[in-house]
């Protein structure tokens, strides 16, 4: 909830009527006096993707092609790039003739050994040969899918590292992705506010001017030494830009008698002390000391001698002078 809004609707709620004084044009407040107050606290972090990586061929080559440049969107499999692929594929198809003319004597020795043609040995020569021929068209065809870089998640290109043509050793990062689905916040957060968070749940986000919320993942120590602090993990459903600076908004709950008024309604001397104006049960206009204890956009909360159903004022407050009958 905006904390503008929330504050007007605590006034609206809380602190009871708005009405004019029609003859000296006052605007005034009805108070309700409260054992706390709200407040919102922000901490600030950054958004990262859930998900990105840098990518390399397993396998030494020659760069074919690359089938995209930064900035480019691709999803789960796409081909990004393949390394000529001449020899591996040879060697698939090789490979692949060696198994299937193992199956086929395989077959063929399997109704000999029924007939009782040949030996239980030659037979169990072929179901060797059968499972080394499997074996290598097994390695082979990890090989030749080893000459493609395929994208391992939906995103976006960040980098480009190497341009076709180029030869390049195994392991060797050719490009690198960010995840488009999901994006976290990691946001420090004081130990004495850790018992008002807790795993699993959603909690409000300032992103880029926009309100957003986000579930708690996890926590974990910050990695600063001597730091009191704990990581604490958001996730976002929604995706926004990684890198942007995000504040979590907390609202808290503080133990204080006192009530809402809007910033207008209070004056101050040149010594610093805050005071507003009421209206007494004979119409007179009192100055009343306050403490001011909280300040929120166009309000405050202030505690005194005020009790429930006084007459703050609010405007005209120039037009007033203490001790003036309102009639």
């Amino acid at each position: 909830m905006n904390t503008r809004k929330m504050n007007k609707t605590i006034l609206a709620l809380l602190l009871g009527n708005v009405f004019l004084l029609n003859l000296e044009a006052i605007e005034v407040l009805e108070i309700k006096m409260l054992d706390e107050y709200s407040i919102t606290r922000e901490f600030p972090g950054k958004l990262i993707p859930t998900e990105q990586s840098k990518l390399a061929f397993e396998i030494p080559g020659k760069i074919n092609i690359i089938n995209v440049d930064i900035g480019d969107e691709v999803v789960f499999g796409d081909e990004l790039a393949v390394l000529d692929d001449r020899e591996a594929l040879a060697q698939l198809n090789q490979s692949k003739a060696k198994f299937d003319l193992a199956e086929q004597l395989l077959a063929r020795y399997i109704d000999l050994r029924a007939d009782g043609h040949i030996s239980i040995q030659d037979l169990d020569k072929a179901k060797s040969d059968q499972i080394v021929a499997k074996s290598q068209y097994d390695f082979y065809k990890v090989k030749f899918e080893q000459t493609k870089l395929l994208a391992p998640f939906n995103g976006v290109i960040q980098n480009r590292l190497f341009d076709t043509g180029s030869v390049i050793n195994a392991g060797v990062h050719v490009l690198e992705i960010l995840g488009s689905t999901n994006v976290e916040a990691r946001i420090s957060i004081p130990m004495n506010y850790m018992n008002k968070i807790k795993i699993g749940g959603d909690y409000e986000f300032d992103v880029n001017g926009m309100l957003a919320k986000a579930k708690l993942e996890r926590l974990a120590p910050m990695s600063t030494g001597g730091s009191n602090n704990r990581l604490a993990i958001f996730r976002f459903d929604t995706f926004f830009n990684p890198g942007s600076i995000v504040k979590l908004k907390l609202s808290l709950s503080e133990k204080a008698k006192g009530t809402w008024v809007p910033i207008k309604s209070l004056s101050q001397s040149e010594q610093g002390i805050w005071a507003i104006y009421t209206i007494n049960e004979q119409q007179k206009v009192v100055r009343d000391l306050v403490d001011v204890i909280y300040f929120e956009d166009e309000y405050a909360f202030v505690n005194g001698t005020l009790k429930d159903g006084d007459l703050v004022i609010l405007g005209g407050a120039q037009k007033i002078i203490e001790g003036k009958i309102i009639k």
